[in-house]
């Protein structure tokens, strides 16, 4: 496929054109009119770079390969260059001679442009005659020249640098044109000056595609199609309202696509916020029409009101010498108008303003100054808020959403520049009558949007009257979220503050102290608690020592009488009570050595509290999940017992470091199993954030802290297994030497919020219905025959089908490819229970103990250090290892003793005999552990009442 200019060309502005192009005409007027100004100013130049040789150096319509190689000639023009794969008709030659032997001579391809201004496509055009004439002549043409504009300028344009990229769009058009199908339709800003705008846009419309949207970028388009999103009415229901935060309340709001999606499908145009639009003065509407190529701007359209009528001026320039008076003329209506306030559509008046002030100098420091000093862009104060029914935010598209229409109906800023020049063409008065009209029906459209914004600004309703659309604020849009206790949002302030007066604390405090006596002797007695008083339980008398324990001497005095309680609970069958221990002893002074001491041969523990209390504050706290202020206040209002939130604190560090033992015994026995599970969450500190690892083998949990989520702590602690680890797909477990599960619970999860992501998404939902037939098979066997592996190897075969499938398949979305390739990444880790008798399919385990440090988290995340994290977790792992084990934190914690395994085989002993004697006293004979329970329900289901 032979790649021409024309279609190189057309390439860099659409693909979709150079594909058009290459098999269909046009009869767009505006395009055909350039296109003849084009060739007018190409013909013009070709014959003013004639005329300065003579006839003897100048060819036309050169084709022959050996006539450039033996070429005698300065200048050729129109010269048809033909390679293997290029075509290009060049505008101009330039051939300059050797100036030795030996050296060939240099050719310089010329490229005519009738604008004033040169682009990267006109660089690249010249670069793609400069590439074709190279493979003609069998060596590289370093650089090029482009003619350009009205003033006739001459820039030189490195060719060889730009043959690489020009090179690659070749093999891109070759590709595009081989295809049978056309490239995917997507409109783009040529559109507006393409002959082919009327059959993509009808095109694209019919396809409601995404395109239809200017302001979004192909990076945007591209993410949602990922999704599965492909149209403007998909589009259109992914919105949802969002509250904004208090915080946020003076940033600007962002755009939203999904917004104006909904705003065409629904055919009203939504609020976002409350636009502000303060215009303090009189309105003075402005557009302005030039040639950007030439920067010069040839019409002033100015409209005002007065108190008697609506002011229109016009003000026109024939050429670029007159712009300086109608400036001047513009300034002058400017200055007799009282306070003005310029208001205007998009940049491109901006742009004019700050041009004519830098030309002409700005004027003195005056209302008029102060106008141009600080104009209005209505187009700012809609984007973003304003969604209108249409695609664009054009001028003329939210103007016929209010219902005003222009004389021509498909006016707009490219054919006033065509207009334009067939004036300076002809001087034809109709030209400038369309466009003085076209002028001042761009100022009464900007005013009829101006007074709709500025109504929005002062109005809370939903809509609006007599013929103009529907309105809808985006806050009265439900939202799809479920009743939950929160803040009442009042429209009226002073509903706000009686509400306020109602809460509880408001009148308790505040109110009711003032009302009744009664409540504020209350509130008084609250402040200053009477502290109860503790009388012991049991008083003991420590007997006096028999000597001096430093020298031994006989006789002692007595020194000083001595007391010391100890506070504790004390266990019943069916409850607990408070527990005071008095000790009373005196203290001996020996003579002979005057050493003072008490009967060291009657001891107590030092501490101010019995274990039977740290137990049973450490099993409310750790094994009930109960706040340590909690603890306190049960322990002050059921038991009498005034314990403060740090005493509670320190019974469970005394707790923690009398179990540090317990806990290293389950770390060490962990990795020696066929079994372990692992999770991990994240921990807020004082300072920071750590990390907890929970460990799991079915009967022991230990929690680990770490400062860091990274695997190294993984690797230490589970060295030496060399059983099965079930996890999640974090990547630290990856590089473990043993055979891994992954967590499919994980799996499914993720892949159903793939799915309520994209619900349009037809390949995602095809290869989540597939994977979900292959493990709801399985399923089914593990509930029917658990997991054992002589049922469940059935399945591999199905596995095996399955990745081969999922192999042979192309997926176009992203999300579908990005299931493919984690399913495909982790094939050897998904169904490894199938080779492994016991092994779960999903982590469980370790969630379920995740679970429980979060319950446990809430009450000190972010309030808690290091030291703090790493108590709980011993304490933590203890009580999880006994809930496991199926026997009783509690009684473990006032056993005294300190292994979890041992404590569990007494308790598994002491059951068996009980159930033994119940069956003997019943007359059954049991000969295995399965018979003597059925024994022991027949003899305690037949038991007299």
């Amino acid at each position: 496929m032979t790649v021409t200019s024309t279609l190189f060309e057309a390439y860099l502005k659409c693909p979709t054109k150079c594909f058009l192009k290459s098999s269909a005409e046009t009869e767009e007027k505006y395009v055909n009119w350039i296109q003849v100004e084009s060739e007018m100013y190409q013909n013009e130049r070709r014959q003013h770079l004639m005329d300065r040789l003579p006839s003897s150096d100048c060819v036309s319509r050169s084709a022959d390969v050996e006539d450039l190689r033996t070429a005698k000639w300065r200048f050729a023009v129109d010269l048809s260059a033909y390679s293997q794969d290029l075509a290009s008709t060049i505008h101009a030659v330039e051939r300059i001679a050797s100036e030795g032997r030996g050296r060939r001579a240099v050719f310089i391809p010329v490229r005519l442009v009738l604008t004033n201004k040169i682009t990267r496509d006109d660089k690249l055009l010249l670069a793609f005659d400069a590439l074709t004439l190279s493979e003609i002549l069998g060596r590289s043409v370093a650089f090029g020249k482009i003619i350009y504009g009205n003033q006739h300028v001459t820039v030189k344009v490195k060719t060889l640098a730009l043959a690489g990229k020009v090179r690659k769009l070749a093999r891109k058009i070759a590709e595009l044109l081989s295809s049978p199908s056309p490239p995917d339709l997507v409109l783009n800003r040529h559109c507006g000056v393409c002959e082919f705008q009327s059959l993509c846009r009808q095109k694209a419309t019919v396809k409601d595609d995404l395109s239809l949207l200017p302001r979004m970028t192909e990076k945007q388009r591209r993410t949602f199609h990922e999704r599965g999103i492909f149209t403007v009415t998909q589009l259109s229901y992914t919105f949802r309202p969002r509250r904004k935060p208090k915080r946020l309340a003076q940033k600007r709001e962002n755009y939203y696509h999904a917004l104006k999606a909904l705003a065409i499908r629904a055919r009203k145009i939504h609020i976002v916020g409350k636009p502000e639009l303060n215009l303090d003065g009189t309105p003075v509407y402005l557009d302005v029409e030039g040639l950007p190529d030439r920067d010069f701007y040839y019409l002033i359209g100015v409209r005002f009101k007065t108190a008697r009528e609506i002011v229109q001026h016009g003000f026109w320039a024939d050429s670029m010498d007159e712009e300086r008076k109608i400036w001047g003329d513009f300034l002058r209506v400017l200055s007799e108008i009282e306070k003005p306030v310029l208001i205007h559509y998009g940049s491109y008046e901006t742009t004019f303003l700050k041009q004519m002030c830098q030309r002409y100098g700005e004027p003195e420091k005056n209302s008029v100054a102060a106008a141009l000093a600080s104009p209005l862009n209505l187009l700012s104060v809609i984007f973003a808020c304003v969604y209108f029914p249409n695609y664009s935010n054009g001028l003329k598209d939210c103007a016929k959403a209010l219902g005003f229409e222009w004389s021509t109906p498909n006016a707009s800023g490219a054919l006033a520049v065509v207009w334009r020049l067939q004036w300076e063409k002809d001087r034809d008065p109709s030209a400038k009558e369309s466009l003085t009209k076209y002028n001042a029906e761009d100022c009464e459209a900007l005013q009829r949007l101006t007074e709709f914004v500025s109504n929005l600004s002062t109005s809370t309703a939903e809509s609006t009257d007599g013929d103009q659309p529907l309105v809808v604020r985006v806050e009265s849009l439900p939202r799809n979220a479920l009743f939950k206790f929160r803040k009442v949002q009042f429209q009226v302030p002073e509903l706000e503050t009686i509400n306020q007066a109602a809460y509880w604390n408001y009148q308790r405090h505040r109110i009711l102290v003032k009302s009744s006596r009664r409540i504020r002797n209350l509130a008084e007695r609250a402040k200053n608690p009477r502290q109860p008083k503790l009388n012991p339980n049991r008083i003991i008398r420590c007997p006096a020592p028999l000597c001096c324990f430093r020298c031994g001497g006989k006789t002692l005095y007595k020194h000083r009488e001595c007391s010391k309680a100890i506070v504790d609970l004390k266990f019943g069958i069916s409850g607990i009570k408070r527990w005071i221990t008095k000790y009373l002893f005196d203290l001996y002074r020996c003579p002979g050595c005057r050493a003072v001491f008490r009967n060291h041969d009657y001891t107590w523990s030092n501490k101010k509290f019995g274990e039977d209390l740290r137990a049973f504050v450490v099993y409310e706290n750790i094994g009930l999940g109960i706040p340590q202020q909690r603890v306190a206040i049960f322990l002050k209002e059921v038991l009498g017992l005034d314990l403060s939130r740090a005493a509670v604190n320190k019974l469970k560090e005394s707790a923690a470091a009398f179990y540090e033992g317990t806990y290293k015994n389950l770390t060490e026995k962990l990795p020696s199993g066929r079994l372990v599970h692992a999770d991990e969450t994240r921990v807020n500190l004082k300072s920071g954030v750590g990390y907890v690892w929970a460990f799991t083998n079915l009967e022991d949990v230990v929690y680990v802290y770490a400062a860091s989520r990274e695997g190294d702590l993984v690797h230490s602690l589970l060295k030496d297994f060399k059983g099965v680890l079930v996890s999640d797909f974090y990547a630290a477990y990856d590089s473990m030497n043993c055979p891994q599960q992954k967590c499919l619970i994980h799996l499914i999860r993720d892949l159903n919020e793939d799915l309520m992501k994209e619900p349009f998404n037809e390949e995602m939902k095809g290869l989540v219905s597939e994977f979900a037939m292959l493990l709801g098979a399985i399923i089914s066997t593990v509930d029917r025959f658990g997991l054992k592996t002589r049922f469940l190897r059935a399945h591999k075969r199905s596995v095996d089908r399955f990745f081969k499938r999922l192999a042979q398949r192309e997926y176009q979305t992203a999300t579908a490819l990005k299931c493919k390739t984690r399913l495909e990444k982790n094939r050897r880790g998904l169904f490894t229970f199938l080779d492994f008798n016991g092994v779960p399919w999903n982590n469980n385990n370790a969630e379920h103990a995740i679970k429980a440090f979060a319950l446990l988290r809430r009450d000190f995340n972010g309030l808690a250090n290091e030291k703090g994290i790493r108590e709980y977790l011993v304490l933590l792992s203890i009580s999880e290892s006994c809930k496991f084990k199926g026997v009783s934190f509690l009684e473990f914690l006032r056993s005294g003793e300190t292994d979890v395994d041992a404590f569990a085989a007494r308790k598994q002993r002491r059951s068996r005999k009980i159930s033994t004697r119940v069956a003997e006293e019943g007359g059954l004979q049991a000969q295995s552990e399965s018979e003597l329970q059925t024994c022991l329900d027949r003899t305690l289901n037949h038991r007299p009442a």
